[in-house]
């Protein structure tokens, strides 16, 4: 039976695909080896795992304008995740989010989502209506 997240509209596509879940920041700037699609830095609780097209769910982003463009600069490489979910994200990557053209929510009426998601399920998000959906559980 789907479970149903609701948060503060967001921006960017609908998108269904697998989560990956830490309880943990992000920084696409330190955080990640954009080229090979994994999360680099050795402190992050997903430091190894590859983050190509799944969706992220984590506490809140971290960095500045730096991250923020880099995340157009993964979408246009393909070498991204298909969706940011954040308890809370800075305004200016939320910026670069919408300049990337990538789908991103946060703020939900659950205090902390990353404990609601787990890794490996497989979510639908809709920025419109401002929810996102466990369809199935691994």
């Amino acid at each position: 039976m789907p479970i149903v997240y609701r948060c503060h509209p967001g921006i960017g596509a609908a998108v269904t695909g697998t989560a990956l879940v830490a309880e943990d920041n992000f920084s696409a700037r330190y955080d990640l080896d954009r080229k090979k699609g994994v999360f680099s830095r050795p402190a992050h609780k997903l430091f190894g795992e590859d983050y190509r097209d799944k969706i992220l769910v984590l506490n809140t982003a971290k960095g500045g304008v730096a991250s923020a463009w880099m995340l157009r600069e993964m979408v246009q490489s393909g070498i991204t995740p298909k969706a940011l979910v954040f308890n809370t994200v800075n305004t200016i990557l939320a910026q670069g989010g919408a300049f990337a053209d990538l789908t991103m929510v946060d703020r939900f009426e659950c205090p902390n989502i990353t404990t609601q998601i787990r890794s490996g399920d497989e979510v639908h998000i809709d920025p419109e209506k401002g929810e996102v959906t466990v369809l199935n559980r691994d």
